[in-house]
């Protein structure tokens, strides 16, 4: 793949993903190694993937740490179902320790939903506070 080829498709990404504000984090990175010509054979392979899927519309962003409905964006909010519910800090985000937060984020996020109330940040902190006194939104 040419550097012209490369950019091309970096900029189709990014104007079909907001500036890559709809981009999980790797993907973006992966947009901007690939843009500096930091990658390999296996790296342009997966960077053509990302494209076809974004360009025909069926990218969807992975699960953070496959904790279905848990999303995070590139400053580390964390969201579930798309409503705010967390920040990591991003140099710890992809961690052992992140991964098990987030797989207890998700359990407490699925557990109110299962109560009937709303995933808030106030909910769930009653949760790991013991405090099952969720309140309304």
């Amino acid at each position: 793949m040419t550097t012209k080829e490369r950019c091309d498709q970096a900029c189709a990404i990014l104007a079909a993903t907001d500036d890559g504000e709809a981009l999980d984090p790797r993907d973006l990175k992966l947009v901007e190694v690939v843009v500096n010509g930091f990658v390999n054979e296996e790296g342009e392979e997966v960077f053509r993937l990302l494209h076809r899927r974004v360009t025909e519309g069926t990218y969807r962003k992975p699960w953070f740490h496959d904790v279905e409905n848990l999303t995070i964006d590139h400053v580390g909010y964390v969201y579930w179902r798309g409503r705010q519910v967390e920040h990591f800090t991003p140099s710890w985000a992809y961690s052992e320790e992140a991964r098990k937060a987030a797989e207890e984020l998700g359990s407490h996020c699925r557990l109110l939903e299962n109560m009937d109330f709303p995933v808030t940040l106030a909910n769930i902190f009653a949760l790991n506070a013991g405090d099952y006194v969720p309140e309304g939104e």
